[in-house]
This record gives structure tokens, C-alpha cells and sequence, in this order.
């Protein structure tokens, strides 16, 4: 006699199949709803947001936003938290707490904590969980609670058209200058100074630029070859379909 398990299997993957497909389907359009962008800005206020930026969702924890200055052509990703001051409610003043120039990418699960004022410049790009703050525990007195004493607070200025890798933690009074590269994991506390490549924990500066001498050390890796002028983003979408995981052939 036939499985009676078996010929209900067929039917039972195609269902799964059915479902599974819309699920996908609404979280997509859930995804494309939730989103916070100037037009669309839900029950968010910024002190500004600008044309083409927009929060993906879900959204991470976010208050403060009277003090939150949204550049144009942000992209913010899942999950980020952006917050004003040390909790909700709080008058903070005429001038804005937290400012993201224009063209600022944060990656997915990063945080950036303005109890103090941050200001992050144009064109800087963020990996995932980037963890950027303006405030930190104190431990002056040893008897009290690390978590009840009260934080101390300086703040922090990334510069223009930098890249901070993933899991990067910037400090508070930390200003980096322009064009900084902070690898992975790194925590970077005080001054860095343009064109500049730090690294590891605390942070240390690994790479500099010389306008004489380029990159020193030297880079060991060749430079990418520059976009052609004239090539529009249809011809690339279409060379890196066609190119497959090893990349275009350089000779074609």
C-alpha cells in the first residue's frame, strides 16, 4: 500500500513554497512602507532630513530627532539607533546635537549616541555596527555602581569622506580628520589627522599620506582602475552580471 505520508508531500511543498514566497513578498512591502524619508516621515520630526535620505526598516531606538540634522542623500540602514541627549524629553537648546552631512551611509546595527554634540561629515561611510558616542561611564568613585555615576561627556567630529570598517567604535572628544580610513574593531579616542589609516585597540595611526612619497608604507595591493568616463550605471550593472565572482577580465 503507498505511504500515505508521501503522497501528501508533494502538495505540502508547494504550499510551503506558496507561503514562504508571500511572506517575502509583504516583508518587502513592509520594508518599502516603514521606511522614513523626508517625504514620508511617519511619527519622526527631525530637525531636518534632506531629499533622498532615507531610514531603512526597521528603524533602531531613535529620539531626540528635534536635534537630529539629516543631510540629502543619507542612506541609514536597519536597526540604527540615532539619539539627542541622555533620554527622551529633554529641552536641549537652539542647536542641533546630532549632524549627518550630506551623502552619509551608516551600516546596518550601528549606534551613534549624541549626549554631547557629534557632527559626522559629507560622503563619510559606515560598515555595520559602527558604535560612534559623545558620552562614557565614569569609575571615580570605586564604591558606587560603574552605571550610577555620572557619564562623562566631549565631542566627537568625524571629517568628510571617510571610511570607518565594521564593529568600529569612535570615542568621546575623538576628532578625525578627512579622508580617515579606522579598519574593523577599532577604538579611536583623540586627534587623527587627515588622509590617515589607523587600526586596532587602542587605536593606532598605521598609514599615512606623504605628497611626495604617496602611501607610507607603501600600499602592497595595486590601485583599482579608474570608471571610464562615459560609462553609465546600466553598463556597469551589466558588467558585473556578466563577470561573475572572479571580476571583469582587465584586458576586455
Amino acid at each position: 500500500m503507498p505511504n500515505s505520508r508521501n503522497t501528501g508531500r508533494p502538495f505540502t511543498a508547494w504550499r510551503r513554497r506558496l507561503v514562504s514566497r508571500a511572506v517575502q513578498q509583504g516583508w518587502h512591502w513592509i520594508q518599502g512602507a516603514g521606511a522614513v524619508t523626508a517625504e514620508h516621515p511617519g511619527r519622526l520630526r527631525f530637525g531636518r532630513i534632506g531629499p533622498g535620505t532615507r531610514l531603512a526598516f526597521p528603524q533602531g531606538t531613535v529620539f531626540g530627532e528635534r536635534w537630529i540634522r539629516l543631510g540629502d542623500h543619507c542612506v541609514i540602514g536597519e536597526h540604527v539607533t540615532l539619539t539627542a541627549g541622555m533620554w527622551p524629553g529633554p529641552d536641549l537648546g537652539p542647536d542641533p546635537v546630532l549632524t549627518l552631512g550630506d551623502g552619509v551611509v551608516l551600516g546596518r546595527g550601528s549606534h551613534v549616541v549624541a549626549d554631547a554634540a557629534v557632527t559626522i561629515g559629507s560622503e563619510t561611510y559606515c560598515g555595520p555596527y559602527v558604535y560612534i558616542t559623545s558620552t562614557n561611564h565614569s569609575y571615580d568613585d570605586p564604591h558606587a555602581p560603574v552605571g550610577k555615576q555620572w557619564p562623562r561627556r566631549a565631542p566627537v567630529v568625524i571629517g568628510k569622506n571617510c571610511w570607518l570598517g565594521t564593529g568600529a567604535v569612535i570615542l568621546p572628544g575623538a576628532r578625525l580628520g578627512r579622508n580617515v580610513v579606522v579598519a574593523a574593531g577599532s577604538v579611536v579616542r583623540g586627534e587623527v589627522p587627515d588622509h590617515a589609516v589607523v587600526a586596532g585597540a587602542p587605536a593606532r595611526t598605521v598609514r599615512t599620506w606623504d605628497e611626495e612619497r604617496g602611501w607610507q608604507p607603501p600600499l602592497r595591493t595595486p590601485a583599482p582602475a579608474p570608471i571610464p568616463e562615459g560609462v553609465t550605471a546600466e553598463q556597469l550593472r551589466r558588467l558585473a552580471g556578466s563577470a561573475g565572482p572572479a571580476g571583469p577580465d582587465p584586458e576586455s
